[in-house]
């Protein structure tokens, strides 16, 4: 396990630059400069605080929205882009997410000129998540179809027969569910090597279940922005473009906002937000009773319909005893997909198993899970989170049994606030807005 950050890493550039002589090269890192612009205008609005009764969400707000996303590090250090062409097939682009090991990616119009603007170059983002929910999907309907024929079924699939699932013939609703459970994962099983998983072009799935939105950043907005998309809007990821160009700048996800805070760690507008527990800034928001869970000895599939159905991106697998022993994630769904035809029975694992052999063939350590209590502090969990490269971690009683669960998006709602009105019409025509908006 990598261990956690003994210094502040801001803590420990502040220190360095006093012992460096001046005008001599500093070595702080891009994150903790931020960090230092953030400490500098926090300071110079302490007097304002003072006089306008400033609240400390108030004085973080005008911290964050006085840089432009620009200053943003680049997550991918020069490295060229992934993009994906919208006529790239699914298998392609499970492929292309696979290999660069990243979990979502823009898709690029193959239709758009050269010289076309971002809007018009660019036609979402595809991620793991919404080709696995569109699968999964195709598999329930095709599973629910199969009273209607095994031909037709496998006219549709391709490859797919399903002689003997349609269960006609049910004796009982439990009969009736295992039946079901199992055409959908004989469909599921059947799918890489379909015509369904190999032919359709990720264009074709557009505005499908989770397919998300080219919501762009330009150079010029500015943190608070970007940290309320990420959070309160959900979004995974955000691109910045250069509108000069009409490219990718750079993308910033809700992963490297949270090690952005991690290099923070000992500077004085972190410290004050950061060493409150959990409990004293409202964490975890998901309780104990909203979490989705699945047993051990359960089928590794239920795991990612039920992720589908519940519109989540991870679920806790757990004993008999209902504590927590692995973790399934989303995107955990490339194990499946890209299964040979030898390990065909992969898809037919427990959840037990199916983490047992990712472990084994992949070396995937983020099927453990990683834990904390209530009364750790927000710094903890933002330096587990970021030491670990996890997206969530679960709360835990002193019984050891499971009790909430935090995500990223979580941590950077607490960060900031949306003033009133403060969006405009930045939305229009581009995404539903939350219910409680107050846009």
């Amino acid at each position: 396990m990598q261990a956690v950050r003994t210094r502040p890493a801001a803590a420990a550039a502040a220190a360095a630059e006093q012992a460096t002589p001046h005008g001599s090269a500093r070595s702080w890192s891009p994150e903790a400069e931020i960090g230092m612009r953030v400490e500098d205008i926090w300071d110079s609005l302490q007097e304002a605080q003072q006089q306008q009764q400033l609240s400390h969400g108030d004085r973080l707000n005008s911290c964050f929205d006085s840089i432009p996303v620009a200053s943003f590090p680049h997550t991918f250090d020069g490295a060229q882009l992934v993009e994906i062409p919208s006529d790239a097939t699914l298998a392609e682009a499970v492929d292309t997410l696979s290999r660069n090991r990243i979990i979502s990616a823009p898709v690029r119009s193959v239709d758009a000129p050269e010289d076309a603007s971002w809007i018009d170059r660019y036609i979402g983002i595809v991620e793991f998540a919404g080709i696995a929910v569109w699968l999964l999907h195709q598999s329930e309907v095709a599973a629910a179809r199969t009273d209607e024929g095994a031909d037709e079924l496998a006219a549709k699939l391709g490859t797919v027969t399903l002689e003997g699932a349609t269960a006609v013939q049910r004796e009982s609703k439990a009969a009736a569910a295992a039946e079901s459970e199992g055409a959908i994962a004989e469909v599921f099983g059947a799918l890489p090597s379909s015509d369904l998983f190999n032919k359709t072009k990720v264009k074709d799935i557009s505005g499908s279940f989770r397919w998300a939105p080219f919501l762009a950043l330009q150079s010029s907005d500015t943190f608070l922005t970007m940290l309320l998309l990420l959070s309160k809007y959900r979004m995974k990821s955000l691109p910045v473009v250069d509108i000069g160009e009409g490219t990718i700048s750079n993308v910033i996800t809700q992963a490297a906002v949270v090690h952005m805070l991690a290099e923070c760690v000992g500077l004085h507008w972190f410290e004050e937000w950061g060493t409150k527990t959990l409990s004293e800034i409202g964490l975890p928001i998901m309780r104990l009773s909203k979490i989705v869970k699945v047993r051990e000895d359960e089928p590794a599939l239920k795991a990612f319909r039920l992720m589908r159905r519940k519109g989540v991106g991870g679920i806790p697998v757990v004993d008999d005893s209902g504590r927590a022993v692995g973790s399934i994630m989303i995107k955990d769904v490339k194990h499946l997909l890209t299964a040979s035809e030898a390990n065909r029975d992969y898809r037919t694992l427990t959840a037990k198993e199916f983490i047992a052999n990712a472990r084994q063939s992949s070396g995937e350590r983020q099927m453990s899970i990683i834990t904390c209590s209530r009364g750790d502090s927000v710094k903890d969990i933002i330096l587990k989170l970021d030491a670990e490269k996890r997206q969530r971690i679960y709360v835990v009683n002193e019984e050891g049994n499971l009790d909430g669960l935090i995500t990223l998006r979580d941590i950077i709602a607490k960060l900031v606030f949306e003033p009133p009105g403060y969006f405009g019409d930045f939305f229009n025509g581009v995404i539903p807005l939350p219910q409680n908006s107050r846009v």
